[in-house]
């Protein structure tokens, strides 16, 4: 059985999409990524924030175990690192044990602030957010232990 060359050539053109087709599907992709990728970008810094604030609960949980033990929170010069290392500086803690095996850095790459005596509580541990700079709101909102 023979095929003529007419309708090889007729189902070539056939079985491939034409220019219109794929237009229309990168339309449609495009259509999708303008509507989904705005709503994943935003939860990056919704996550970002919800992160801190764990830190921050469990730097203050630690914290009030350090004051269990030594009567005391660690004084601002000893800082948050008194929860890794005894402080060598006064006062000496009395019953001190690693309360943390490392201190986080913030999501953004920075150290957790520590005030002692602190502004809103006996103590505050807080993040500056997203611009590292005091105050701001949304994503550059301070995430601090009195919230």
């Amino acid at each position: 059985m023979t095929v003529s060359r007419p309708f090889v050539a007729r189902l070539r053109r056939a079985a491939g999409f034409t220019l219109i087709e794929l237009m229309v599907v990168l339309v449609i992709i495009g259509v999708l990524a303008a509507l989904i990728v705005p709503n994943v970008l935003d939860r990056t810094d919704d996550a970002r924030a919800t992160a801190a604030r764990t830190d921050v609960h469990n730097i203050m949980q630690a914290l009030k175990l350090y004051k269990l033990d030594n009567q005391r929170f660690p004084t601002a010069e000893q800082g948050l690192q008194a929860l890794i290392a005894r402080p060598t500086t006064a006062p000496a803690p009395i019953n001190w044990k690693p309360y943390l095996e490392k201190l986080p850095n913030d999501p953004w790459g920075r150290p957790y602030q520590y005030l002692n005596p602190g502004i809103k509580g006996e103590v505050d541990v807080m993040s500056f957010g997203a611009d590292g700079a005091s105050g701001g709101d949304g994503k550059n909102a301070d995430i601090g232990s009195w919230q």
